[in-house]
């Protein structure tokens, strides 16, 4: 889940593919493509495919073997979800799996290579030089709007009723490009935000924290009178503050990390006034020892460690992987223990919180693209559009009925193979062999899986604690850069992005003084910063028009 909203938000940019005519919220039959092949006379637009699909013909799928699925199988075709995915499907599948570390570097070889597979699952919004719209010029994928519009009924009946996705999905020339992963309620957009040992604040006889003010209190608490070396920790890999992105602390100073909006305008946290204030903030926090010391180092491991020695009261994460991975660890030790998700924290008392974590409803990770070197794209097409039918929804969210769940009383619930797992597989290790509920994929994700992921009544209270923002104010849609534009882009914010990784060590660390802030706003400038922002705010405004 992190990963899926960190690519999402430090980018901002969401290079999005594949729309149709803007006059129509569904793919359009006359928008042509000549990359697209030619399409069987015999289909009637919008016919409705019966699954299992009768076919002598074997595809081949290249995917990212998932997180949680790592050191339990090797490959895709170990797994069961896609082992039955073909069975329901009636397709059988070839499947390449590339690891979840340097994928990207696989990815680059195989296109390299020329020896392109039938389908491909990968972030082709952020992932690919120029976004999607080059990637389809550059001959690697097919515009879809005629593929849909024929051989994907079920895709495109979604669409139709849920236009603020539909404009979400395509580019602003109106391509169509991938089969996406969509969530499919609000309750899914937000999993993220700070976290604290309540039993602490209880033995301490003190209040959850909601301000800047408040945290204070409660990390020199932890520090002096339960003798935590690390008060609250944070990931620090691959850079530091990252979760600050998403307006963990920072947003109490009215900005983010990264890019957001302000009254329609585009704006770049780490130049504004309230960056400064915000490293001020921690920079005194980090001197008197509230923030552990080892900021910049600090991965997920080392959080585990922290929690269960005790050096560490507080963090930012997710419901799932966070207080769901840390609760053990905590109780192992203690038996009270308790992790809580907290409100996002505000500069003033009973403020609504400006920033904080919301995922849009379309997720480029895990979206899947048809080859322009497939000749069996239609085939494709049809076993894609399973995905997003009533049988294939539940398939993807729940696996198969009788192994991985059982109805009860119209509700599907995850059996004991899932829940209690008998080879001791972790809950989202066992749901990701299984079904795709609790990640990415080509379908629409229910949230009847999340009301069983979060097992836990203090991970449901933490995602009702995080939604209270007015984050929906400040957050970028899926932005479509011109493939121009996005080379430009790129080159200043990876000068940019390092240049701010900088500034935030040095200054928090106190290697340098906060003075030297203005100093840094100056290199941005220096660095085309306005530029990026011009970028930014000119995609924007074609986003709008869609």
């Amino acid at each position: 889940m992190k990963k899926r909203f960190a690519s999402v938000m430090a980018a901002t940019l969401l290079l999005s593919s594949f729309v149709v005519g803007c006059s129509s919220a569904t793919p359009d039959s006359t928008t042509s493509d000549k990359s697209a092949p030619t399409l069987s006379a015999s289909n009637q637009a919008g016919q409705a495919t019966t699954y299992p699909i009768t076919t002598d013909q074997k595809l081949s799928y290249w995917a990212i073997l998932q997180g949680n699925i790592v050191g339990v199988k090797s490959s895709l075709d170990e797994v069961p979800f896609f082992q039955d995915w073909q069975k329901k499907t009636g397709v059988p599948l070839k499947y390449t799996t590339a690891p979840n570390n340097g994928s990207d570097q696989q990815f680059n070889v195989m296109l390299a290579s020329g020896d392109l597979p039938d389908m491909i699952e990968y972030n082709w919004t952020n992932g690919y030089p120029g976004g999607p719209e080059k990637a389809i010029k550059d001959g690697y994928i097919l515009k879809l709007n005629d593929l849909i519009d024929i051989h994907a009924p079920n895709l495109k009946k979604y669409l139709k009723e849920h236009p603020d996705v539909d404009k979400m999905v395509k580019t602003d020339n109106g391509s169509y490009y991938i089969f996406p992963f969509i969530r499919g309620d609000s309750y899914l957009q937000v999993f993220h935000g700070p976290i604290v040992r309540k039993d602490w604040l209880d033995e301490l006889g003190l209040p959850v924290p909601t301000t800047i003010d408040e945290w204070y209190t409660t990390l020199k608490a932890f520090k002096e009178k339960k003798g935590a070396s690390a008060p609250i920790s944070f990931v620090g890999q691959p850079n530091p503050l990252n979760d600050t992105v998403t307006g963990d602390f920072v947003g109490a100073f009215g900005v983010t990390k990264g890019f957001y909006l302000d009254n329609g305008k585009v704006k770049f946290g780490p130049m504004e006034q309230g960056f400064k204030d915000f490293l001020s903030t921690f920079r005194n926090w980090y001197a008197e020892g509230l923030i552990d010391k080892n900021l910049a180092t600090t991965d997920a491991k080392a959080i585990d460690a922290n929690f269960a020695n005790g050096m560490t009261g507080a963090t930012v994460g997710n419901a799932g992987g966070g207080i769901g991975r840390w609760q053990p660890i905590v109780a192992a030790k203690d038996p009270k223990a308790i992790l809580v998700g907290t409100p996002y924290p505000t500069l003033k008392k009973g403020e609504t919180p400006q920033f904080g974590q919301l995922d849009v409803p379309f997720t480029p990770a895990g979206s899947v693209a048809i080859s322009a070197k497939s000749k069996n794209a239609e085939l494709a097409v049809k076993m894609l559009d399973y995905g997003y039918s009533e049988e294939g929804k539940m398939f993807f969210n729940f696996g198969t009925e009788g192994v991985s769940y059982k109805m009860d009383n119209g509700y599907p619930r995850y059996t004991d193979l899932v829940m209690k797992n008998p080879d001791k597989l972790a809950v989202a290790q066992a749901m990701s062999l299984y079904t795709r509920g609790n990640y990415t994929g080509p379908f629409i994700q229910d949230k009847r899986y999340a009301e069983q992921f979060f097992m836990l009544q203090t991970q449901r209270d933490a995602v009702s604690a995080w939604q209270k923002t007015d984050m929906a104010k400040h957050q970028l849609p899926p932005i479509t850069p011109t493939p121009d534009e996005s080379s430009e882009f790129a080159k200043i914010m990876n000068d940019t992005n390092t240049l701010v990784n900088e500034m935030i060590l040095k200054i928090v660390l106190g290697s340098e003084p906060l003075e030297n802030f203005d100093k840094y706003v100056e290199k941005m400038k220096a660095m085309k910063i306005s530029r990026a922002l011009e970028i930014q705010q000119a995609a924007l405004e074609r986003y709008n028009k869609r």
